[in-house]
């Protein structure tokens, strides 16, 4: 018999959630150097075909891996320099959407209180210090979030480094992964490194692709609307695409404040509403299925607790490194014999309900 199966049931499952309360809070201590690592290694996914492309028309390892970070380090200045111009603007409205706002919940319950014969004095007061506290809490929140970013910047500062050794060193990784295991098995491990690798480039530059889609949907939808900071909601509303059924929430509520505050109708928030869901159709139907790889498919049961345990253990890099790192993880269960019925449980692939007849 099994030295492990001699060992009672109560007792595995104590020490099965030890260890896992053991491994998530060394995630948690250990956040600020694991995220950045992270983010280099998908990074480094993502830019390896370039610098494979630069290495095959005989460019110098190095020089090739440089170059391609120069190209990656200036889009991303251009592309934060904009979103920081548009979200410096929408800060500064940020407390006229507030109060806005807030008069129109006023005008909203004060027509209830006609209708319903209550008095509104008591609800008045509560919206009052509530607007009071949104903009206090809103303007410390941008303050607190800049500096949560000046903190962040060295680790943002090492990324660049991250993704330059781990793009130098990567033979010396592979090497090793073939070096952990058996020589019996090395036609197998390479052929699960080279799967692996190949749907993670595909998966990671699909969402790439999608999120570029959906901000030029987005941002199109809400410029033929008239709806101030458009581009720059569109381009939120593709980040929070990211994260699955929530952010699609959070994504449509921003433009749909914006309208009520800023248009004298309200039907454009029905026009919103119906645009931003015919573009989740798109997204779901024809993008996803077409250009984000169907391989990796999540169902929303585990899709919907990841988000909320990454928010959990790293706060917001946390919900949008979920995801695509549950995705990983259910890559490796499909190859891996034993670990195959875990990559069914992920996925969404509903078996056929058998009917017992009587």
């Amino acid at each position: 018999m099994n030295t492990i199966d001699r060992i009672p049931f109560y007792a595995r499952v104590t020490l099965l959630l030890i260890g896992l309360y053991v491994f998530v809070s060394i995630l948690s201590v250990l956040q600020y150097i694991l995220i950045p690592v992270i983010y280099s290694v998908i990074i480094s996914i993502l830019l390896n075909p370039i610098i494979v492309f630069f290495e095959y028309h005989k460019i110098n390892r190095i020089i090739s891996i440089i170059f391609t970070l120069l190209l990656l380090v200036i889009i991303i200045i251009f592309f934060g320099f904009f979103l920081y111009t548009q979200a410096c603007g929408f800060g500064e409205s940020w407390p006229v959407f507030v109060t806005n706002f807030t008069n129109i919940i006023n005008d909203i319950i004060s027509w209830l209180s006609k209708y319903f014969g209550t008095n509104p004095q008591d609800i008045h007061d509560w919206i009052s210090r509530s607007k009071r506290e949104l903009i206090s809490t809103s303007s410390s929140g941008i303050g607190e979030t800049l500096v949560s970013f000046g903190s962040g910047l060295m680790q943002l500062l090492l990324i660049p480094v991250y993704v330059f050794i781990i793009s130098y060193y990567k033979p010396l990784f592979l090497e090793f992964i073939h070096r952990a295991f058996s020589s019996g098995n090395q036609s197998k491990v390479n052929d699960i490194v080279v799967q692996i690798k190949e749907v993670i480039q595909k998966y990671l530059t699909g969402l790439v692709m999608e999120g570029v889609i959906i901000s030029i949907l987005n941002s199109t939808a809400l410029l033929l609307l008239g709806i101030e900071y458009a581009i720059l909601l569109g381009i939120i509303g593709a980040l929070l695409n990211v994260i699955p059924y929530i952010g699609g929430i959070v994504a449509v509520a921003l433009p749909i404040m914006v309208a009520l505050t800023t248009k004298s109708s309200g039907w454009y928030v029905l026009y919103i509403l119906i645009i931003y869901y015919i573009i989740q159709l798109i997204d779901n139907n024809y993008i996803v299925p077409r250009i984000v790889a169907s391989k990796v498919k999540i169902n929303a049961f585990f899709s919907i607790i990841v988000v909320i345990a990454g928010n959990a253990l790293w706060g917001i890099h946390g919900m949008f490194l979920s995801i695509p790192i549950l995705a990983i993880i259910k890559l490796i269960f499909d190859r891996v014999e034993s670990l195959k019925v875990w990559g069914f449980l992920l996925g969404d692939t509903m078996p056929k309900l058998k009917i017992r007849k009587k």
